[in-house]
């Protein structure tokens, strides 16, 4: 089984990933991981801003990595905001039937009446940085794109409104 979960920035991809991680024992790639490896080590000149372009360069290669994991009867978790809405068009019949996608979203009333959350819940799984980016200017634009490109494609969403309560369950 391969779960694949995006969102955008602050919605709770990784600790989503990470409750799934602890109840399933799955293993989990963050996609954010391979991105500043590959940053890192100077494998790609691209930068950790250039999101439409880092999709494009880091898609084929995790979209391998999970048919290996399926060919190989594995387990994984893939969460990060580097997944294609259109990801299916990538995989024979017999690789979708082992893939599931969610995409995780915060209404516009959850995000403007819990901003300081957001903001105060950011780096509980992962350090932050710099979150100077993180307005709610940009966290309203970001999670409108995410669900008009979800409806779009008709991807399962989990839609953040009343309390913030991702549920592993939920899946």
């Amino acid at each position: 089984m391969i779960i694949l979960i995006t969102g955008a920035s602050h919605t709770g991809k990784t600790v989503l990933a990470q409750k799934l991680l602890e109840k399933y024992k799955m293993p989990c790639l963050s996609i954010d991981h391979l991105k500043m490896g590959l940053i890192r080590s100077g494998y790609t000149n691209l930068t950790p801003e250039d999101d439409d372009k880092l999709t494009d360069y880091l898609w084929p290669i995790i979209r391998e990595i999970i048919k290996t994991v399926i060919e190989n009867g594995q387990n994984l978790i893939v969460e990060g905001c580097y997944i294609p809405f259109d990801w299916p068009k990538d995989f024979e019949k017999k690789y979708l039937k082992h893939i599931k996608f969610y995409c995780l979203v915060m209404s516009e009333n959850y995000i403007k009446k819990h901003f300081d959350d957001i903001k105060k819940y950011a780096g509980i799984i992962e350090n932050r940085s710099d979150d100077t980016y993180c307005t709610i200017e940009n966290v309203l634009k970001d999670n409108e794109r995410y669900l008009k490109f979800a409806q779009k494609y008709n991807a399962d969403s989990i839609i953040i409104d009343g309390k913030y309560d991702v549920d592993p369950d939920l899946l």
